[in-house]
């Protein structure tokens, strides 16, 4: 596996497999990677002749007060996960190397999609996560681009973006992979100690009970919010952002479990924000 830290070098070794006729594969990471990465990486390594990731913790998606400076990195560990699962080139830049200091230049989506959910909370967040996948589809051009499903809400805007901007890449969702316990895997699940750890099972818990009702047949999106919610309130060490039932293209909210139908949360446990989902 090769390193490459300028937009140059990427270029260059992805031109070189482009005179090959060969097909490239993106995978789009903040780093601190784990098994759900893993899983974006063998499915890539699946579907493309060689599999190009990125490691940069993107700061235009952070606001202020969130936790830009202390988001976990290992950018040794990252290199080994991403050899074993047969990535071909990890880019890893530093932040001048991605953005001018005077850039003023950004990608945004003007529809509701970013208001809803984490973008309530979080409203220059999906104009962040826009822009430097924007950046990055034009520094590697891949083919193909894989992205999990826990990040529901991101994966739809860029579909859209992609759409819209004519990007001529498959964008490929992918699983969410959880723990044996159920609790989805998350970069952010380090920062939990021992008895927020055990609470934050109540994410899972809560998807798990409003499968069930979808598949027993109820419609009533409300309801299943709301049941959904007075599980996660039972846990003292849990504080709801949001639980939403939304369509799960517009992200327009909705009523009924009709169509397809994407019901999100976002819970804080401790001062840990964590997300989950489920899509039926």
């Amino acid at each position: 596996m090769k390193t490459a830290v300028t937009i140059k070098e990427v270029r260059a070794q992805v031109g070189e497999w482009r005179k090959e006729g060969l097909t490239v594969g993106l995978v789009p990471t903040m780093g601190y990677l784990h098994e759900g990465h893993a899983s974006l990486v063998d499915r890539a390594v699946s579907m493309c002749d060689r599999v190009v990731a990125s490691v940069f913790v993107n700061p235009t998606q952070f606001g202020p007060g969130e936790d830009l400076e202390t988001y976990p990195r290992d950018f040794a560990r990252d290199c080994a996960l991403l050899e074993e699962h047969g990535c071909d080139l990890v880019f890893h830049p530093e932040v001048s190397e991605m953005y001018e200091a005077d850039a003023a230049t950004y990608v945004e989506i003007l529809s509701d999609m970013p208001k809803q959910l984490c973008g309530k909370t979080r409203p220059i967040h999906f104009r962040g996560v826009c822009t430097v996948v924007s950046k990055l589809f034009n520094i590697v051009q891949p083919d193909k681009a894989f992205f999990g499903q826990k990040d529901a809400q991101q994966l739809a805007i860029i579909r859209r973006m992609v759409r819209d901007l004519s990007y001529g890449i498959e964008i490929v969702g992918c699983p969410i992979i959880r723990e044996e316990d159920g609790l989805a895997k998350s970069s952010r699940n380090t920062y939990l100690n021992e008895e927020e750890r055990q609470a934050a099972l109540v994410l899972s818990k809560a998807v798990f009970l409003g499968e069930k009702m979808a598949e027993e047949g109820e419609q009533d999106a409300g309801k299943i919010v709301s049941a959904m919610k007075a599980l996660i309130e039972a846990e003292p060490l849990a504080r709801i952002d949001y639980v939403s039932a939304v369509d799960a293209v517009t992200m327009e909210p909705v009523a009924r479990m009709e169509g397809s139908v994407l019901v999100a949360m976002a819970v804080y446990i401790g001062k840990t924000r964590l997300i989950d989902n489920f899509i039926r």
